[in-house]
């Protein structure tokens, strides 16, 4: 995001880090049930699910174990939680957003892991220390390969997208537009991105795709890059387990050349696209905002970065993003005929553009105007406001730009779905500490009118 953030100490200091990511005292669990299934499995390694649900008392801090067969079994990676591995016990404690559990609650973990030899199922699941008594489960069918795309959710009726021509195409090959929400940086408003507020985006909302900005710098991934991977992915699925699409933004923005960051991107989309490479709702933003930096030194940050991708993901949309604040270089006094007369190369792509509709007003959109017929574009993020995310919403450019934007089937998403203090935010502030993300007393002026324009029905064409 083009401004700088002046909450910084503040929130990094509330919901920072340790909070994020360390486990918190524990309470006594009276009872509960555990769904484990193995979701796939290659040679030599393997992919789990585990489900826990509270059958007892709220639970305020929790920490799962269980013991892993004496096959060679090793835990890899997981997500959802905070995991450790003493032996053939492994643990895994809950983090700051599903860390209280009510009676009848569930939250969903995952690992990835290793082992010798047969794949036995683990055993002798506990939550604080009392048994859980509940099924170990095999895989579930396969969901119904042709859902009812009258009823369907946006993944459910569109898919895996892919780009044809200079659109976002869905599985029947015709054009489609997402419409949807970024977040804010996760390391500082994760209390905002829950199952109550995730819940309203889709179904009060009805929003389609939801933008993780996962920030590489600012107390972001650069500090913890297992914790970051691990948060990202969990918010992949909770957006797909509710029909959305999630867009993975590597939010860098200081310095403005990503390739200081190469080395970092390529570790953090080797093990995302290696993780979620089955999955449907999943498109790539390998750089936020380049500024202050040529399309060429950009242009080749991208064509490193994506072979990275495809080797683990071959199918998913990539977005690179463009010089100026991916403005397409209009704010560094340039236009799109550079990204036009060399673009990157690689197929399955789109170009990003950005911005601030108090700031960013005729030659802008008459930037867009030309650009969207030789070039595939989406609007990752956008503001209501001026290009610093505060000042005052101005309506009339907002609704310019939108309806520039659905005339073009141009998908976007809007800056931000959070409570930070600043005009831009969708909501107003304290909001994260509740649970209503839908009505019409926690949602700012800017808040009001992206929930009214994406709520509207998305028709998308299925023949």
């Amino acid at each position: 995001m083009k401004r700088i953030v002046a909450l910084l100490a503040t929130c990094a200091t509330a919901v920072g880090l340790t909070t994020l990511l360390s486990p918190q005292p524990a309470a006594a669990a009276a009872g509960c049930k555990v769904d484990y299934t193995v979701t796939s499995q290659w040679q030599g390694g393997f992919q789990a699910g585990v489900k826990i649900t509270n059958l007892g008392d709220p639970v305020t801090g929790w920490t799962l174990k269980f013991a892993l067969p004496d096959s060679g079994q090793k835990l890899v990676q997981g997500w959802n939680a905070t995991w450790s591995q003493s032996g053939s016990t492994v643990s895994a404690a809950g983090i700051d957003w599903n860390r209280t559990l009510a009676t009848g609650a569930s939250t969903d973990l995952g690992f990835v892991g290793s082992f010798t030899g047969s794949n036995p199922k683990p055993s002798a699941f506990t939550l604080n220390g009392v048994a859980c008594t509940g099924s170990v489960v095999d895989p579930p069918p396969d969901p119904d390969p042709n859902p009812d795309p009258g009823t369907g959710t946006p993944v459910g009726v569109n898919g895996q997208l892919h780009v044809c021509g200079v659109n976002l195409c869905n599985q029947y090959n015709r054009p489609i537009q997402l419409r949807g929400m970024s977040t804010h940086g996760i390391q500082w408003f994760s209390k905002c991105y829950n199952n109550a507020s995730l819940d309203a985006l889709a179904k009060d909302w009805k929003s389609d795709l939801l933008r993780i900005a996962m920030y590489v710098q600012e107390n972001g991934y650069e500090t913890d890059p297992a914790g970051f991977t691990s948060r990202v992915n969990s918010l992949v699925d909770m957006a797909e387990a509710r029909g959305m699409y999630a867009l993975i933004d590597f939010h860098t923005l200081t310095p403005g050349d990503p390739n200081y960051n190469l080395d970092r991107a390529k570790t953090f989309f080797a093990s995302v696209a290696a993780r979620n490479a089955a999955k449907k709702n999943v498109i790539y933003e390998i750089a936020n905002e380049p500024n202050g930096v040529s399309w060429t030194a950009i242009k080749s940050y991208a064509e490193q970065v994506i072979p990275v991708i495809r080797a683990a993901d071959p199918d998913a949309v990539i977005i690179v993003g463009t010089r100026g604040w991916s403005s397409l270089g209009v704010s560094d006094g340039s236009n799109e005929t550079e990204v036009v007369n060399n673009p990157v190369n690689a197929t399955n792509i789109m170009y990003a553009f950005h911005f601030y509709a108090a700031s960013h007003k005729d030659n802008y959109r008459a930037t867009v105007s030309r650009a969207a017929s030789k070039l595939p574009l989406f609007v990752t993020e956008f503001g209501t406001v001026s290009a610093t995310g505060g000042g005052a919403m101005d309506r009339t450019s907002t609704t310019a730009w939108l309806d520039l934007l659905d005339q073009l089937k141009i998908s976007y998403a809007n800056w931000t779905y959070s409570d930070a203090n600043e005009s831009s935010a969708a909501f107003k502030p304290g909001t994260c500490d509740g649970t209503d993300y839908s009505s019409s007393g926690v949602l700012s002026e800017s808040g009001a009118l992206l929930k009214s324009r994406i709520s509207t029905a998305d028709s998308f064409p299925t023949s």
